[in-house]
């Protein structure tokens, strides 16, 4: 999953190398941090966070094999 979010966001920020994705493991949960530039957030989110909320469904769905819950947080 780590790689999947990683692979989305830099192809939309202007500053991939600013990318910093880190994945977090609970017991029932995965929990996916995604830390961009700040001139950048504006194009990760979207206008009235549809890139945000598409990054997530496709997150879930390519997790739906699993067993486990996937938080996408954007930071």
């Amino acid at each position: 999953m780590k790689e999947l979010v990683e692979i989305i966001a830099k192809s939309l920020v202007d500053s991939p190398e600013m990318v910093v994705v880190t994945e977090t493991t609970d017991a029932d949960t995965i929990t996916i941090e995604l830390k961009v530039a700040p001139e950048d957030m504006g194009k990760v989110i979207g206008k009235q966070g549809r890139i945000a909320k598409s990054i997530r469904t496709v997150v879930k769905a390519a997790a739906s094999k699993g067993d486990k819950k996937v938080i996408v947080d954007i930071k």
